[in-house]
């Protein structure tokens, strides 16, 4: 998945200093499928969406306005997303009726 480098960036380094502030320990390095842990990884951008929405200690460190805007785009560029019919579907679904 493409992400804005900057934008990446920033998110590393609020989460790592969140984890100081909450004097966090690191976990031990993961090896292997990272969808295969423990640790549920959102599956897509809507469940993203719903734990970046929660994460108001981010949302603090990021800025409130950013952070509620951002939101608002995302959720925005989502719901658009769902109304296309993707190649794979009109291949598979809509001929198929």
């Amino acid at each position: 998945m493409d992400c804005n480098p900057y934008l990446g960036i920033a998110a590393s380094l609020a989460a790592g200093y969140l984890g100081l502030m909450e004097e966090k320990r690191p976990t031990a390095q993961f090896k292997g499928d990272a969808y295969d842990g423990e640790e549920a990884i959102p599956s897509g951008l809507d469940q993203a969406l719903e734990i970046f929405d929660a994460a108001k200690d981010m949302h603090e460190v990021l800025g409130p306005e950013f952070a509620r805007v951002y939101s608002i785009v995302k959720h925005t560029e989502h719901a658009e997303f769902l109304q296309v019919i993707s190649p794979w579907e009109r291949e598979h679904l809509l001929l198929n009726v």
